[in-house]
């Protein structure tokens, strides 16, 4: 067997400093090394075009490199300072909005082009809906304990009671969160740093990630953008927790956000996976509500601390106006017929449709069945009907529901990040549904999907991109098939 033949550039493990001149699809930032052999590419993530860094060689072709961000030795000259405290959630805080944007569309529509063999997509692009709030848009975030953590002015690790993000590229090391990152909310992330302490000083230890051993391991938070009222979680594992006064936690909580508290539940989690709750873990209510309620374009819908919910509400109110619209672009399509719902989680866009249709009847299909509960209790709390939902994997569905073919004119699909299996996306394409709206968090696999699509019939009539998480390298699309 032949040897493969390895690059003449870099080896693995290799730290570069390098200066990065274009951005890719998924945040990853472009260097070029260059030599009289040639120009070899180095992808680095969570990088911009102008800045100069230093990175660790974690994969190494005959044509290119992956590297992992060590840090930023020098920012590019379009960046901006900010009063917020740098995170590994939000690696483009200090480049404007609009650059973003730019580089999102730009590197979004290209995907479509390459591996979607769209090459008149530029032509089909719709808009770019942007986010209405830039900072503090999140309504959930997790905050991590650690044993070790990041000395910021030596840059090494420490033996240090740490509560905030782990450090970018490092799963066994905190960072502590001293102040606002800007992206959640600011009363919290202040008071961060008061919470870390009290749990310090209780003498009970952090989780230590290499060695798999503590007793605090998270602190979560939901936000209701309605209420205004937050909903906290410890978890922790349950050795050493007769130690821990959880009502006296309870009402340090309820001192600091006195109206705004919702309620506060425990958690255990005994398993030494890097996983916020336990498959087997346990949870329980200390004191308050388990439950906070969110508006969604006029609609309530009560979530639990388990609960899948869109992460910037108002966004999301964009984005499903886009699906709506584009749905309902043929109303004929939707009055008085039965639209498929797929993928459709807790039924947000199922219920929407039902509340502008008329008559219409929404079938609604997610292999969750926590959401198909909370789709069910929210249908009822908004008193909609015309809906079903159903508790399934949409491939195995739509193989037990013959019946369904040709006999749907509308089919809105909204697929986890990895997409759609290839033979489920077969057995949606024999539906046979006249129009299709595709909404994706991860336009590559759409793309993918798209020459599927384009071979049985269908093309894209038009395209929209949806900024629901600025200062990262997300980006949300929604596309309308025809059928041909």
């Amino acid at each position: 067997m032949p040897k493969r033949e390895r690059n003449k550039f870099v080896k693995r493990g290799q730290i570069l400093e390098l200066t990065i001149e274009d951005y890719a699809f998924g945040g990853k930032g472009i260097a070029r090394i260059r030599s009289e052999e040639g120009v070899f590419v180095v992808f680095v993530p969570n990088t911009i075009p102008g800045q100069t860094v230093k990175a660790q060689v974690k994969k190494s072709t005959k044509n290119y490199a992956e590297c992992n961000l060590i840090d930023v030795l020098q920012n590019s000259e379009d960046e901006i300072s900010v009063p917020y405290q740098d995170i590994p959630g939000a690696p483009y805080i200090q480049l404007p909005i609009e650059l973003q944007h730019r580089y999102k569309k730009e590197s979004t529509l290209s995907l479509f082009k390459r591996i979607g063999k769209v090459p008149n997509i530029d032509e089909l692009f719709d808009e770019l809906v942007t986010s209405p709030n830039v900072f503090h848009y999140r309504n959930k975030m997790e905050y991590g304990f650690s044993a070790i953590g990041y000395d910021r002015i030596n840059k090494t690790d420490i033996d240090i009671f740490t509560l905030g993000f782990k450090r970018r590229g490092v799963w066994w090391m905190g960072d502590n969160l001293e102040k606002d990152s800007g992206l959640f909310d600011t009363l919290v992330e202040d008071n961060i740093s008061t919470i870390r302490k009290y749990c310090e000083a209780t003498g009970l230890s952090p989780w230590h990630g290499p060695k798999r051993v503590g007793f605090f391991r998270y602190f979560v938070v939901r936000k209701s953008y309605k209420t205004d009222q937050l909903l906290f979680n410890l978890v922790t594992t349950s050795y050493d927790l007769p130690k821990f006064d959880l009502n006296d936690f309870s009402k340090l909580l309820q001192g600091i956000f006195k109206e705004r508290f919702a309620g506060f539940l425990h958690s255990v989690n005994d398993e030494t996976g890097d996983r916020t709750l336990a498959t087997s873990g346990t949870s329980q209510l200390i004191s308050g509500e388990d439950k906070i309620v969110e508006e969604l374009l006029g609609l309530n819908f009560e979530i639990s601390m388990k609960s899948f919910f869109q992460t910037n509400p108002k966004s999301a109110e964009k984005l499903y106006s886009k699906v709506i619209d584009y749905a309902l672009e043929n109303k004929e399509a939707i009055d008085n017929t039965i639209v498929m719902d797929l993928f459709c989680g807790t039924g947000t866009i199922g219920q929407i449709l039902a509340s502008r249709s008329t008559n219409a009847k929404i079938i609604g299909v997610d292999i969750v069945a926590s959401a198909i509960k909370d789709a069910i209790k929210n249908a009822k709390r908004n008193h909609i009907n015309g809906l079903k939902f159903y508790t399934a994997d949409v491939g195995k569905f739509l193989y037990e529901h013959p019946e369904y073919k040709n006999k749907i004119r509308t089919i809105i699909l909204d697929p986890s990040r990895a997409g759609i299996a290839p033979k489920t996306l077969k057995k949606i394409i024999a539906i046979n549904a006249e129009r299709i709206v595709y909404v994706s968090c991860n336009p590559a696999t759409q793309a993918r999907d798209t020459v599927e699509m384009m071979n049985h019939g269908y093309e894209i009539k038009k395209i929209s991109l949806v900024d629901q998480f600025p200062h990262t390298s997300h980006i949300e699309t929604v596309v309308l098939f025809e059928k041909i």
